[in-house]
């Protein structure tokens, strides 16, 4: 069977399952596995093939321009309230003129060029939550660059880095769909009611015994 349909009855299955689910927490697992699923679908679905067309070759060479080079800002300190963090490069010499930022809404990159003759980098490539870049400012102070981010929604950070939430089901591209479903059960048997826990078990125990290959058999 296609991967294309696997991953169409996958989504069939979990729709049901979602049709007679109670719990808020089960909900959004089976809500977010579906998402999961949806987006792999569209991107295994055939995609038009683009020509490329030649490039002339006019003759003339154009030279390049040397890449630079960037000293990594790993150590640094930073603050926050439940609107905002602050983040504190204790560097003295930094031009403003000469400081490029790119502040995404999960992502910021901070260049400083020619600092003392050397360039600085302060980048986090995906931060914990989502942040508001229009509100967002960097401050070049004497011996200081205060970079503040405004948060997207109230609320403590436990980290300027993002972490992967264990409790929720890991769809990896390369991965058959159903180990995700599998987790998706797990997750599924310990945040559940006693009448889904039994549910889980007696499809669990028929697909081990051989009566039905399909786990998710016993919602039907």
């Amino acid at each position: 069977m296609a991967a294309e349909e696997e991953v169409a009855l996958d989504l069939e299955e979990l729709r049901h399952i979602q049709s007679i689910a109670k719990r808020p927490r089960i909900l959004d697992l089976i809500s977010s596995e579906i998402s999961s699923l949806e987006k792999l679908s569209k991107e295994a679905a055939p995609k038009p093939t683009l020509t490329t067309p030649t490039p002339i070759s006019t003759g003339m060479k154009v030279p390049s321009t040397p890449a630079l080079n960037y000293v990594t800002l790993g150590s640094f300190s930073w603050e926050q309230d439940t609107e905002k963090v602050k983040i504190y490069i204790f560097l003295e010499g930094v031009d403003q003129e000469k400081m490029e930022t790119e502040i995404k809404h999960t992502s910021i990159d901070i260049k400083l060029h020619d600092v003392q003759g050397k360039n600085y980098r302060c980048a986090i490539p995906k931060l914990h939550n989502k942040i508001v870049p229009e509100k967002c400012k960097v401050l070049v102070k004497p011996t200081r660059v205060v970079i503040t981010l405004i948060k997207a929604s109230k609320e403590n950070w436990l980290d300027l880095h993002f972490k992967e939430d264990k409790l929720k089901p890991n769809l990896d591209k390369e991965k058959d769909p159903m180990a995700g479903i599998m987790d998706l059960m797990k997750n599924m048997y310990n945040e559940g009611d006693e009448e889904m826990k039994r549910t889980i078990a007696k499809a669990w125990t028929d697909a081990r015994s051989g009566k039905t290959a399909d786990p998710l058999k016993g919602f039907k």
